[in-house]
């Protein structure tokens, strides 16, 4: 639009043709103005041009000024799939994700609108507000000794998302400025257990270390609030009750799982919905590295107790079917023998033994005896018998009755 700044009534415009000045002033004086309120323009006439937008703009402002308050520049450190896993959620949400690792994911970040930095200093000079280590158990002391804290800003919150807690814990206590806050999370999901949604899955949470003034509070809800607006069970537990838990249920799911899979768990054609189960429990645990399951194992101080506890369940398992198993020959075996003894102990009379060819009435053949063929006694005893038993060439039936 048009702008002037001063304009006198007495006073022909500049910029315009002198055969065009009749027209120009009836545009700038419409005829509905009489001649005699013309006096009242004598004072300079202003008029600034306004964006016919101001509204919107003004609008547009207060939502980009409440997205940037409501925003995180958040660095994440070990950029592999757990680690790409949420940042897709930090970015869908709004926040500006950096990244770094060992490896090189600078194409794998660049798809998810991700930055990459190759070096750590470069990524810890873009002072993020949030750390977020996304390591393996096993090198997550080393990958924070080589953190350039001294780049970062003094109260820079550092955020965990390991397996375990007593073990991070302790590291960031140890070897973080005093300065840092610290808030130690596990999100109890992955990236098979989270892949379509995060609704209902539990978050647990310890704020290890977080300072007390208002800025440093908000800036650790706005963090926990990116799960929460996910649809994850917020729960907040100290570490040390954190691991009792884990050990009994994640480090027991984990170990059945690789059982499993040294088993060979197979599909069949007649499944059942509880087959399918643990063919789940196989698929789950097999996509995670042996390195976190060593990492469950050997930095959790409770998973040896449930491991030796397996170990006896198992053990108790076999001695009750072994000892039901033993029942049963038991009584295949030794059956007729206890019956025996019971009808014995009714009075009936033990059965008679007979040499064969003794039966109903026939002689003792000669080819039957060991002994003298001549019918001489051995002993004192007739053909066949010593002591008043048969040789043991002679074959003993039973007397029909």
């Amino acid at each position: 639009m048009l702008s002037f700044s001063s304009i006198s009534t007495q006073t022909k415009p500049s910029l315009l043709p002198s055969n065009l000045y009749s027209s120009s002033s009836s545009l700038l004086f419409p005829s509905s103005l009489k001649p005699n309120k013309l006096i009242h323009l004598r004072q300079p006439l202003q008029i600034r041009s306004m964006d016919s937008k101001h509204s919107h703009d003004h609008e547009t402002q207060i939502k980009t000024h409440f997205h940037d308050s409501n925003s995180l520049k958040i660095a994440i450190i070990g950029f592999g799939n757990f680690g790409q896993f949420l940042a897709k959620a930090f970015v869908r949400q709004g926040h500006t994700v950096l990244a770094h690792s060992r490896s090189d994911y600078s194409s794998a970040a660049q798809k998810l609108g991700v930055a990459y930095f190759s070096d750590p200093h470069d990524l810890c000079e873009q002072h993020p507000e949030v750390v977020l280590l996304c390591t393996s158990i096993l090198s997550t002391e080393k990958v924070i000794q080589s953190i350039p804290f001294q780049r970062l800003r003094r109260n820079t919150l550092f955020v965990d998302v390991l397996s375990v807690k007593e073990f991070p814990r302790d590291l960031l206590l140890k070897y973080l400025p005093e300065e840092f806050d610290i808030l130690c999370t596990h999100p109890m999901f992955g990236p098979q257990s989270g892949k379509f949604s995060w609704v209902g899955l539990p978050f647990v949470y310890d704020k290890v270390r977080i300072g007390n003034n208002g800025f440093r509070i908000n800036r650790c809800e706005q963090f926990l609030n990116i799960f929460a607006r996910e649809g994850c069970r917020m729960v907040e537990m100290s570490c040390a009750e954190h691991d009792r838990h884990a050990a009994g249920s994640q480090f027991v799911t984990h170990t059945m799982g690789r059982l499993l899979e040294k088993f060979r768990l197979e599909s069949s054609p007649i499944n059942t919905k509880g087959y399918e189960t643990l063919l789940n429990l196989v698929d789950n645990t097999a996509g995670d590295s042996f390195d976190l399951y060593y990492g469950l194992f050997m930095y959790n101080k409770n998973a040896m107790e449930q491991l030796e506890r397996l170990d006896m369940a198992f053990e108790a398992l076999k001695k009750e079917l072994f000892g039901s198993l033993r029942d049963v020959c038991r009584k295949q075996l030794f059956g007729q023998i206890e019956n025996l003894e019971i009808s014995q102990e009714k009075g009936e009379k033990e059965p008679k033994l007979l040499p064969v060819g003794a039966e109903k009435g026939s002689p003792i053949g000669p080819q039957f005896v060991a002994g003298d063929h001549n019918g001489a006694r051995k002993n004192g005893s007739p053909n066949g018998y010593q002591n008043g038993f048969l040789e043991p060439s002679a074959e003993p039936v039973r007397l029909n009755k």
